[in-house]
């Protein structure tokens, strides 16, 4: 909606100063003794102006910040000034768990695992490759859950282990996009980026 505003005069009050184009500031309660000659009563909009039109008392910013925010509420930051301590942990871009490779433990396959091959992009251009069993991720969670035991909300649960169909095409599949997902959801957590448990994780 456009508005207009006009120039206040000494007897203006501060509620008429903002006025909609379309729409003119209704300030009249009552109707009652303006009729139109003939006995009709005038035909008025049904439209008013929204109450968050007129202010009904004046704070300043920090006063509305500070004392109208309850305790526990979610609130909003303005983190792109790149500042942040938390922000400046981050350096990973994404992660792609490309393929999988099957490690024979003997001639008779007893004791055979698979090895994951992941592919991290930093924020600065650069490519990190490593490999890491399934093992290692669920001791990566474990430690993680001990370092910030209050942020388990924010690491997705690992997909459940298998004896029967742990080498299935099908099986390997939904394990690598869950163990994908696993990583993005922590590399690109600035609370966990830049932890000693995430980066033991990576270049041990």
């Amino acid at each position: 909606m456009e508005s207009v505003l006009h120039p206040r005069s000494s007897n203006d009050s501060p509620k008429n100063e903002l006025v909609g184009a379309k729409y003119p500031l209704n300030t009249n309660t009552s109707q009652r003794g303006l009729e139109e000659p003939g006995g009709e009563s005038p035909v008025t909009s049904p439209i008013t102006s929204p109450p968050y039109w007129v202010q009904s008392h004046q704070r300043s910013a920090s006063a509305i910040s500070i004392d109208s925010i309850p305790n526990g509420a979610i609130t909003l930051q303005d983190n792109t000034d790149g500042e942040d301590a938390k922000n400046k942990a981050c350096w990973a871009k994404s992660v792609y768990i490309e393929d999988h490779v099957i490690i024979n433990g003997s001639r008779t396959g007893i004791g055979a695992f698979v090895v994951w091959n992941i592919t991290v992009e930093t924020l600065h251009g650069g490519t990190i490759r490593i490999r890491k069993r399934y093992s290692e991720f669920d001791d990566l969670r474990n430690k993680l859950l001990q370092t910030f035991p209050y942020s388990a909300a924010a690491m997705p649960p690992l997909p459940p282990k298998s004896v029967i169909s742990k080498f299935r095409p099908k099986f390997l599949e939904n394990r690598r996009a869950k163990l994908q997902y696993f990583l993005n959801c922590i590399l690109l957590n600035p609370e966990f980026s830049g932890s000693p448990v995430l980066k033991e994780f990576l270049f041990s």
